[in-house]
């Protein structure tokens, strides 16, 4: 038997009750549930609000907040660049990371919330996560010009095939959460061994980003003939990494050492801000005005 599909670890080294991984508040051990927590690791216990009350995570809740005044900017930006080649579909992707950003308010920051309320939060976040890396995915099909940019077929298509793996993502989130079907309830204890969210959560994010990277490298390099956008492309890339780096392999560390006020989550949302804010950057300036057309071949539209 291998790992494949445990959360239970990782549960544990993120946090233990008070996890900064939204899908382990769908298990047993969770507050949600049952509250008695992982055994080993090191809890998360944030900031007394007072009596029993405790605000888990104020730095993400506060980053959060950042990343949802930032992106609005960016979108507005994004309005601003009339010519820009997928500027539509770069604003569907920064609303989708907008929404993710509102749920791990109440997800993993910790915030006083009802067991039942924070179940759907957090199926909402698990569905946004995934629906916005795809969007992200064929943003990076949008330079191609396969389709006309910012057209009703091409937000259709991007819009539609996001909102059904939302759904499909978000209902399995929630039937694990309030186990209407039974059908996942053996991941509800013991190692939390669920092969559908860690295969749609953890996993297919990872390849529609990887994706993402292979797709705009390849246009930047062999079609725009351009190196000076890679340093954007690679520098999200890097900040991207450094974020699973603090979530998944410091985070224990750093929750030990501050003895449960904060751990690796913060960061996590921190650089993972500046990969978004990095991707737009990227994105804008392959789109700029004094890109010359020559340097894009003749069935793929051009950018201006």
């Amino acid at each position: 038997m291998t790992d494949y599909g445990n959360f239970a670890d990782f549960c544990r080294d993120t946090g233990n009750r008070w996890s900064t991984l939204p899908v382990c508040y769908l298990f047993n051990q969770a507050p949600t549930r049952d509250n008695i927590g992982w055994i080993g690791g090191c809890e998360l216990k944030g900031i007394p609000l007072g009596g029993e009350d405790r605000l888990a995570n104020l730095g993400s809740i506060l980053l959060c907040g950042i990343a949802i005044l930032l992106s609005s900017f960016l979108i507005w930006k994004s309005e601003r660049k009339k010519a820009a080649v997928g500027r539509r579909e770069m604003q569907l992707f920064l609303i989708g990371y907008i929404v993710v950003s509102i749920c791990e308010i109440f997800t993993i920051g910790g915030f006083p919330l009802n067991s039942a309320v924070r179940k759907v939060f957090v199926a909402v976040h698990l569905a946004s996560i995934v629906a916005t890396t795809w969007i992200l995915l064929l943003n990076s099909l949008v330079g191609y010009q396969l389709l006309d940019d910012g057209t009703p077929v091409s937000i259709g298509l991007i819009f539609v095939s996001a909102a059904a793996i939302f759904v499909g993502v978000g209902y399995i989130a929630l039937d694990t959460g309030f186990s209407w079907t039974g059908f996942w309830d053996s991941s509800l204890d013991g190692n939390n061994r669920d092969y559908a969210l860690y295969t749609l959560y953890l996993l297919a994010p990872i390849v529609f980003l990887t994706i993402f990277f292979l797709l705009e490298a390849f246009l930047v390099l062999r079609i725009l003939g351009e190196r000076k956008p890679m340093m954007y492309l690679i520098a999200a890339a890097l900040l991207f990494a450094i974020a699973q780096i603090f979530q998944w392999v410091v985070s224990v560390h750093i929750c030990t050492g501050t003895n449960g006020k904060i751990n690796g989550g913060l960061f996590e949302t921190l650089f993972t801000l500046l990969a978004v804010a990095m991707i737009w950057v990227f994105w804008s300036s392959i789109t700029e005005d004094d890109w010359p057309v020559s340097t894009v071949g003749a069935g793929t539209g051009g950018y201006s």
